[in-house]
């Protein structure tokens, strides 16, 4: 807004408050504070001192010319309301640096900060963006169920949902519980992925999405992994393994050029930030590239497409690999990548980001479409830099009997997958999908060292608070 002597009202909490008389207010639009000028002679004492760091303020007065540096324009107040008092000895935030580990003790107000302001703005632009992508391109927005019988993945490592009493648990004759006395009358979780159901709708509407919460039990305490995360699931009928690769490498396309247009400001304040970081560590220690510079990195570049079996062999033949410097070393075909590997490919070697695809079938889940040769599926990982993997997915097996030799192999109980069978047996198609990890999206735009940092309230074993 142009300063020229208009009234404006103004809301927002309180950063800091200097000489009883500047204001430094912000609503969480916008990295940058507003400053607030009061007339310290003719304001009463007694508000004076409840114009504390995290006060919720209502400010009306003049916008005119800024007197001082750093900004354009300031409001010279006429009118200050408190709407909400803040106690300046016990407000957790003070206008000071804090840790990361601190401010998550603190999730109900980090997002106060510049730098959690910043990352959910981001977040928020990522979640539009990705409505917008599939909307545009004639996909119906999917909803799959949170709770479920199924396990998507075969891991098992899901959290049981029940009404039971648990202290009063009813048992069969064998002494087990007896589900069938529960609300649901059979054993249920919550959810791993929406892709099965995902694929039921594709095979009825052509292409869908789902967007939704997903639950994992994995008890892994690390900066990778998080109980509670959003997933990103396209399927698309019709469909093989180039169009599924054309279909994620576009996507991720036009999301990093859509935050690097409409988040400018919180990018450039996080690649600062990233820089002064990481400026104190030893250079092998630090990002390959700045943030911003890496973003544009995926954007410029075309994806490079290389087999399983290529990638296995330039990797064989790397120097990290022949002097044992990678953690797992590689030595035969049908080895799972690891993330070091991963970032050799692209970091390293073809210095782009790389889609992998024609994967073992051995280290692929049940559902992926099986290759002419018998030993690999149709399976693809997109790698980016600094972090690996960032989407994986598949043409899935529509021939009915090789997914039920599939399932046998892999254990997966036929029964209980009858409604999944059902799509092979009834009309099925070529299609294919794959799934993003949000937080793991967001973990790279933000370059944030801990997937807990991305997300407002984070799961994670023995943390459930707020």
């Amino acid at each position: 807004m142009e300063p020229h002597e208009q009234e404006v009202k103004v809301c927002g909490w309180i950063r800091t408050f200097r000489n009883n008389q500047f204001i430094a207010l912000n609503d969480g639009s916008t990295l940058q504070n507003f400053q607030v000028v009061v007339d310290k002679e003719s304001v009463n004492p007694d508000l004076l001192k409840k114009l504390t760091t995290g006060a919720a303020l209502e400010i009306k007065g003049m916008l005119v010319p800024s007197q001082g540096k750093g900004q354009k324009s300031e409001i010279k107040a006429t009118e200050v309301t408190v709407l909400g008092e803040s106690s300046a000895e016990h407000y957790p935030l003070q206008p000071k640096k804090h840790s990361f580990e601190f401010l998550r003790t603190n999730a109900h107000l980090r997002a106060r900060t510049n730098t959690f302001g910043a990352i959910f703005r981001i977040r928020h632009h990522l979640s539009y963006g990705i409505h917008k992508y599939f909307n545009d391109r004639g996909f119906y927005y999917f909803h799959t169920p949170i709770i479920t019988a199924s396990d998507a993945e075969g891991a098992g490592e899901m959290f049981k949902v029940t009404a039971l009493d648990m202290e009063n648990l009813p048992k069969t004759e064998e002494g087990k519980v007896d589900y069938s006395k529960d609300f649901f009358e059979k054993m249920s979780h919550l959810t791993v992925s929406g892709q099965l159901e995902a694929e039921l709708g594709a095979l009825a509407l052509s292409k869908v999405y789902t967007f939704g919460p997903t639950f994992r039990a994995e008890n892994s305490n690390t900066t990778r992994h998080l109980a509670e995360f959003w997933m990103i699931e396209p399927e698309i009928a019709f469909a093989d393994l180039k169009d599924d690769m054309d279909l994620a490498e576009n996507m991720l396309s036009f999301l990093l050029e859509y935050v690097l247009e409409h988040c400018e400001e919180d990018l450039l304040f996080l690649n600062d930030r990233q820089m002064k970081e990481e400026s104190q560590l030893p250079k092998d220690k630090r990002s390959p590239m700045a943030l911003i510079e890496k973003l544009r990195f995926c954007v410029e570049n075309d994806f490079e497409r290389v087999t399983y079996s290529e990638a296995i062999e330039i990797l064989k033949r790397s120097k990290p690999n022949k002097k044992k410097k990678f953690d797992f070393v590689i030595e035969d075909w049908g080895a799972d990548l690891q993330s070091e590997h991963e970032r050799y490919l692209v970091e390293k070697h073809f210095k782009k980001p790389v889609i992998l695809y024609d994967y073992p079938k051995n280290i692929k889940a049940f559902y992926m479409r099986l290759n002419e040769d018998d030993r690999t599926v149709a399976a693809m990982d997109i790698l980016f830099p600094g972090i690996g993997e960032i989407i994986g997915g598949s043409q899935r097996e529509e021939r009915l009997d090789v997914l039920e030799k599939r399932m046998a192999e892999m254990d997966i109980p036929e029964q209980e997958m009858s409604w999944y069978l059902d799509t092979r047996r009834y009309g099925t198609c070529p299609h294919a999908g794959f799934g993003l990890g949000f937080e793991r999206l967001v973990q790279f735009v933000t370059g944030m060292g801990n997937i807990r940092d991305v997300i407002p309230f984070p799961r994670t074993p023995g943390n459930v608070k707020f």
